[in-house]
């Protein structure tokens, strides 16, 4: 957006008080991720959500957004943030920074990615962290207690989501996110979102078990990307009368002709964390879906695409050092470790990180349908008095209906991390 424009300087005024609090004096566009949400139900499309395990995620997301007008999302899971350079603490400052660097007007969010709860522990944890973290930047959660079964995870969000300030934007989420297999149902979805209304909390998604895996889709293993769009929509039409639409995690590996159909399917926010990462690996990928392409069982540096080989040479030392596969996920734990090394490369190396994501991120905007979002973000701020995006829904609910008694008894975890 033009940031002399009426609407821009009208949307830097109705900013979420923790905005305000800490970055009043800039003219970043740092909004709420409520009305982000809201803007993709009114003009029908998706908002790109990209994890940024590194710093420069952040600049190329930004310039794809300002480029192309479009609200987007920043985020960072809570497992990513503690190994990766990127961390609660420092995300809103390379925001600013970059932000600045670009002339700003980009509009965007900073959302907590799977704050997960695995426990009544995590939930009073979570007081002084998510304190912590709001209170720095951050305008969206993403309660996530998949990990547990039905009722206690209803219980558990909705302690800490009835606690969270109502203005920030929320995410929830019913049925782990573990590739092919077990689907959440609608019956799931229905007692989790219903429970939830019943005690006025009002996400703005829902995230579920479609099918989706995180990461790379290895087809040598029979791993295949399997968005059930069928569930999706199901599961989307259910929870419509709530004011809910589905995010959709894991989409790196999905064929961008796909993706592009998502919108009929009740999908409102699109989440890319890997593909990201391909690219400033510099990782070998298919063109049409950024997938990681792996060849005599490792991944394939690319020598004019990402960091340099020497660095690269680095990160698979330390790798093998850990007995990592050398087509292993765990190589985004490496990220932390080399966060420095890769912000240090030459500028024509950064450069073409930068382009490269960037053009990643606008690929996925169009896609998503979402060129010119951030007008609407500034239209619904605008019909405001005031910087309060508690959203405006009506309770369809009764408390008694939401017990451990009535609760589906799904759920669980199989053991093994499914966190990001």
């Amino acid at each position: 957006m033009d940031v002399n424009s009426k609407a821009y300087q009208e949307l830097l005024k109705k900013r979420p008080l923790n905005v305000q609090a800490r970055f009043g004096d800039s003219a970043m566009g740092l909004v709420s991720g409520r009305d982000i949400a809201a803007a993709a139900r009114e003009v029908d499309s998706i908002c790109l959500a990209a994890n940024a395990r590194h710093p420069l995620v952040i600049k190329a997301a930004l310039r794809a957004a300002k480029k192309l007008n479009a609200a987007i999302l920043i985020e960072l899971a809570k497992s990513e943030s503690t190994y990766c350079g990127t961390t609660f603490e420092n995300a809103p400052d390379y925001a600013l920074k970059y932000s600045e660097e670009i002339g700003h007007g980009a509009v965007f969010g900073l959302h907590v990615d799977h704050y997960a709860i695995k426990g009544q522990a995590d939930v009073l944890k979570a007081v002084g962290q998510l304190t912590k973290i709001t209170a720095n930047g951050f305008t969206s959660v993403a309660l996530d207690a998949s990990h547990l079964e039905d009722y206690e995870n209803f219980a558990a969000t909705r302690a800490l989501a009835g606690w969270l300030p109502t203005e920030l934007g929320l995410e929830v989420e019913v049925g782990e996110i573990k590739g092919p297999g077990e689907l959440s149902t609608v019956e799931e979805a229905l007692y989790y979102i219903g429970g939830l209304n019943a005690w006025q909390i009002f996400p703005d998604y829902l995230a579920i078990s479609n099918g989706s895996l995180h990461g790379t889709y290895d087809p040598a293993v029979g791993q295949m990307e399997g968005i059930d769009l069928k569930r999706t929509k199901e599961i989307a039409d259910a929870i419509a009368p709530f004011g809910v639409a589905i995010a959709q995690h894991g989409i790196s590996g999905t064929p961008l002709d796909k993706v592009s159909t998502f919108r009929k399917y009740g999908i409102r926010k699109g989440n890319v964390a890997t593909l990201f990462q391909n690219v400033y690996f510099g990782i070998k990928m298919d063109p049409d879906t950024g997938n990681a392409i792996t060849e005599g069982g490792t991944y394939t540096k690319e020598n004019d695409r990402g960091i340099s080989r020497e660095l690269w040479e680095k990160i698979v030392a330390a790798g093998d050092a850990k007995g990592m596969s050398r087509k292993s996920g765990d190589y985004k734990k490496l990220n932390l470790p080399f966060c420095e090394m890769i912000l240090a490369e030459p500028q024509p190396i950064i450069d073409r990180i930068l382009d490269e994501m960037q053009y990643w991120a606008e690929r996925f905007i169009k896609a998503f349908g979402a060129e010119g979002s951030a007008d609407a973000v500034a239209e619904i701020m605008a019909k405001r008095v005031d910087q309060n995006a508690s959203p405006d829904r009506k309770v369809l609910t009764e408390r008694k209906n939401y017990t451990k008694a009535t609760a589906p008894g799904k759920g669980g975890n199989d053991g093994k991390d499914h966190d990001e």
